[in-house]
């Protein structure tokens, strides 16, 4: 029958990531030094956000990652634990979601490497940053090298991911270490009013969906479960291991800029070199700037690497699933990878990088894509912690890895936050000039990409299966 192809091709996905190597992946996907500049422009209230978001949704989405990545290993990750759990539709409308957000994400991140990577080149090199034809080249040339190594494999295309978590490790240790310097000889500028609610706390909202936007990735390894060597025993470790690293590492770096740079005066773009240029300033060590702004670009191309390679395995699934057209299935003959899956979407992302330069400000429409993929990187989280109620309610459950009692109390915290940090996306910030617009953008991309999800399902799934009956079987 057709129907067993797809096991054919999936068992030549190959076992490729170790333990060290799935938490070298979750430091660069979970902590992104790119989205810390627009959460501390908020101020120090942010900090209060970052450990309500630790608790409430960072460690129960580890405790839901580790308990349906046990329950339903394999590859596919939120698409086939809300498949299993909830049916066809709400399988295929979470990875839709999980795999378009990063449409809009990756894009930004190749922005930001644009935006960092020029400190590289030293003093008076900034402004190539807002060069439209500079950013692009440096942009494609950058997604096009990340696909090929993709392409060649995870064996490959895991030391980005490396060189990544090594890049983010060192960028991190310099921004606090030099905090720490300034803040020894200098004390800090910081007051307690930093930590108090402001008056008008609109944009304070937003950032709160960014911080849970930024604290997801945990659930990314799972994505490619078929390609994790003893996963029952290396996911429970790496999920502590990156947790607790990229959680300490985000509340590092938010308070270290807020010491370096008033909250006003923070680009969202280039705030973390902007931080290290100043404090290297004040001690005199003004060539650490170039090689810190290496270490930070090597950073993110890991970000970019990890979210292309781990997304890219959902129109993969889902392709083989027949809800999207099955040539997005195949695999690499040589490479044993996804790769007509890799190619789509570095094709749409593409496109997207172009979209960037129209109209508004680059810090504007950095701001806009990031809050709608934070809306659409949400959305298969409502699937995740639900999954965990449902199993937990269940008449015939049966523990796996934790107890019924953890799984609700994980699952009301997590759908909570959830649902709230996808509201409060929707409040604009501060670099959005136009709130017509911008809700316009925000409601109507919204809906344009689950009425999309909603016609591939159930248009061209179903036309597709119609074809293949009148056909008969194989």
């Amino acid at each position: 029958m057709a129907a067993e192809a797809p096991e054919v091709e999936r068992a030549h996905l190959k076992r490729a990531l170790g333990r060290w190597d799935l938490v070298a992946l979750f430091v660069v996907a979970v902590f992104n030094l790119n989205v810390v500049p627009s959460i501390a422009a908020n101020g120090g209230v942010t900090v209060w956000l970052w450990l309500i978001a630790l608790v409430m949704f960072f460690w129960p989405q580890g405790i839901a990652v580790i308990e349906l990545a046990y329950r339903f290993p394999g590859e596919g990750g939120v698409y086939l634990w809300a498949k299993e759990v909830f049916g066809d539709f709400h399988g295929f409308l979470s990875g839709w979601c999980y795999w378009t957000n990063n449409m809009m994400y990756v894009p930004t991140v190749l922005l930001y490497f644009v935006g960092v990577s020029v400190f590289v080149l030293g003093p008076g090199h900034e402004a190539l940053a807002d060069n439209k034809a500079f950013t692009v080249i440096v942009s494609l040339v950058l997604f096009i090298l990340l696909v090929v190594l993709n392409i060649r494999g995870l064996g490959v295309g895991k030391w980005v991911n490396n060189l990544g978590g090594i890049g983010t490790g060192v960028a991190t240790a310099t921004l606090v270490i030099l905090g720490i310097v300034i803040w020894s000889r200098f004390g800090t500028p910081i007051t307690s009013s930093e930590f108090h609610i402001p008056k008008d706390p609109r944009f304070v909202l937003n950032s709160f969906g960014v911080i849970c936007f930024g604290l997801v990735g945990l659930e990314l390894a799972s994505v490619m479960g078929d390609e994790i060597q003893e996963p029952e025993r290396n996911l429970p470790f790496a999920v502590a291991w990156g947790g607790i690293i990229s959680g300490a590492l985000y509340i590092a770096a938010t308070v270290t800029l807020l010491m370096a740079v008033s909250k006003n005066d923070i680009s969202v773009l280039q705030g973390i070199v902007q931080a290290v240029a100043h404090m290297a300033s004040r001690v005199s060590v003004n060539w650490i700037v170039a090689p810190f702004a290496l270490m930070l670009s090597l950073s993110i191309a890991g970000i970019a690497s990890a979210w292309l390679a781990g997304s890219a395995r959902i129109p993969f699934v889902a392709g083989l699933d027949s809800y999207l057209p099955s040539w997005l299935g195949k695999v690499h003959p040589r490479y044993g990878t996804p790769y007509a899956a890799l190619i789509v979407h570095a094709i749409v992302s593409i496109l997207l990088v172009g979209l960037n330069f129209l109209g508004g400000s680059v810090q504007e429409t950095f701001q806009k894509l990031l809050s709608l993929a934070v809306v659409l990187q949400l959305i298969p989280f409502i699937y995740i912690f639900g999954a965990l109620l449902k199993l937990a309610f269940g008449d015939s459950f049966v523990r796996a890895r934790y107890s019924k009692s953890v799984l609700i109390l994980s699952g009301l915290s997590g759908l909570t936050t959830t649902i709230l940090a996808i509201i409060v996306a929707f409040f604009p910030a501060q670099q959005i000039t136009s709130l017509a617009l911008y809700e316009v953008w925000m409601f109507g991309g919204t809906a344009l990409f689950i009425g999309l999800a909603a016609f591939f399902f159930f248009v061209y799934g179903r036309r597709k299966s119609t074809h293949a009956a009148a056909a008969g079987p194989v």
